[in-house]
C-alpha cells in the first residue's frame, strides 16, 4: 500500500502577510504617501465595521454585549494572564538583553486588537457580535490598564493619558458599525459573507504594511542583530500557540459555547500595535520607543499569520 503525503497548501492571507511586509522592506510607506495610505487603511477598517454593522441583527448585537462573562475572560487573559506571564519572562532580559525584555513586558501589558481579533472570529465562524464588543472594550479598559500596569511593573514615570484614543474608537469603529445596524434594511443584502471575507484580508494586509513602513523609516530595524530577531521570532510563535492553547482549554472547561470559545481564542491572544505603539510613545518618550517597540511588532505580525491559520483551519473544518 503506497505512503499518502498530504498536501500542504499555504493560506492565502498569509502569504499576502508575507507580501506586504516584504514589499514594506522593499519599498516603505514614506511622506504624502505613507498619509494617504494611512487613511486608506482607516478607511478600509471603517467600512469592514460597517459590514459587519450591516450583517449583525440588532438582536445579536444585544446579545454580544450582553454576554458579560465572555467579556471578563477575555479582559482577564488580555490584563491579568498575559502581565503575569510577562513577567516570569523575566530571564529572557539575559539572552535578548534587558531593553528588548522590557519589550517583551511592555507587549504583555498592551490591549488587544479590535479589526484582526473580529476579522479572524469572523472568517472562523464564531461569535462576532461578542467579538466586537469584547476588544473594543479591551482597548477602552487599556487606555487605563496599559498604563497602570507600566508604571507597577515598569516603574515609569511621567504617565499622561490622552482622550484621543477614545474618539478613534469611536469615529473608526463604533461609529460605521453603528451606521451599519441603522443601514442595515438597505445594506444587509451587499454585506454577504464574501464581500466581507475580502475586506477583511484587505485591511489586515494595509495594517502590516503600514506596521513595518514605519519601522523600516525610523530605523528600528537596523538597530538589533539577526540572532535576536530569530529568537524574537520563535518565542512569539510559542507563544502565541502557548495561549491559543490555554485560551481554548479555559474556555472549554468554563463550559462556552464553540462560538465563544473562537472568539476568545482570537480577541484573549491578541496584542494591538495600532493601540500599543501610540500608546509606548506617550508613556516612554518617543526618542525612548525604539527598540521597546520591536518585539510587539514580531508579536504582533507572527500572531496575525499564526490567527490566520487557525480561522482557515476552523472555516475549513468546522471544528
Amino acid at each position: 500500500m503506497a505512503l499518502r503525503i498530504p498536501r500542504i497548501t499555504a493560506d492565502p492571507l498569509i502569504m499576502l502577510i508575507v507580501l506586504a511586509a516584504v514589499i514594506a522592506f522593499i519599498a516603505p510607506a514614506t511622506g504624502a504617501f505613507a498619509e494617504s495610505f494611512s487613511f486608506a487603511t482607516k478607511i478600509a477598517i471603517a467600512l469592514l465595521f460597517f459590514l459587519y454593522g450591516s450583517r449583525l441583527s440588532p438582536q445579536q448585537a444585544l446579545e454580544g454585549l450582553k454576554h458579560w462573562r465572555l467579556h471578563l475572560l477575555i479582559l482577564a487573559f488580555t490584563f491579568i494572564v498575559f502581565p503575569f506571564m510577562g513577567v516570569l519572562l523575566f530571564p529572557m532580559g539575559m539572552v535578548l538583553g534587558h531593553e528588548l525584555y522590557l519589550g517583551i513586558l511592555y507587549m504583555t501589558l498592551v490591549p488587544s486588537t479590535v479589526q484582526s481579533s473580529v476579522a479572524f472570529t469572523s472568517i472562523a465562524r464564531g461569535n462576532v457580535a461578542g467579538a466586537i464588543v469584547s476588544a473594543s472594550v479591551s482597548n477602552i479598559v487599556g487606555v487605563f490598564a496599559t498604563p497602570l500596569l507600566v508604571m507597577f511593573l515598569m516603574h515609569s514615570d511621567g504617565i499622561t493619558i490622552s482622550g484621543n484614543i477614545f474618539l478613534d474608537i469611536a469615529i473608526q469603529l463604533l461609529a460605521p458599525f453603528i451606521a451599519g445596524q441603522l443601514m442595515r434594511r438597505w445594506s444587509a443584502d451587499f454585506a454577504h459573507r464574501p464581500v466581507t471575507k475580502q475586506v477583511d484580508r484587505l485591511s489586515i494586509v494595509m495594517v502590516v504594511y503600514m506596521a513595518f513602513s514605519e519601522g523600516i523609516v525610523h530605523g528600528v530595524w537596523s538597530r538589533i542583530s539577526w540572532w535576536q530577531l530569530s529568537l524574537l521570532v520563535i518565542f512569539s510563535i510559542l507563544f502565541v500557540y502557548a495561549m491559543l492553547w490555554l485560551t481554548r482549554a479555559v474556555a472549554s472547561r468554563a463550559g462556552f459555547s464553540r462560538q465563544d470559545i473562537i472568539a476568545i481564542q482570537f480577541c484573549g491572544t491578541k496584542k494591538s500595535l495600532a493601540t500599543g505603539l501610540p500608546m509606548a510613545a506617550v508613556i516612554f518618550g518617543s526618542s525612548q520607543v525604539g527598540v521597546l517597540i520591536v518585539p510587539l511588532m514580531i508579536f504582533h505580525q507572527v500572531q496575525l499569520m499564526v490567527c490566520a491559520h487557525q480561522a482557515a483551519q476552523y472555516a475549513k473544518k468546522g471544528i
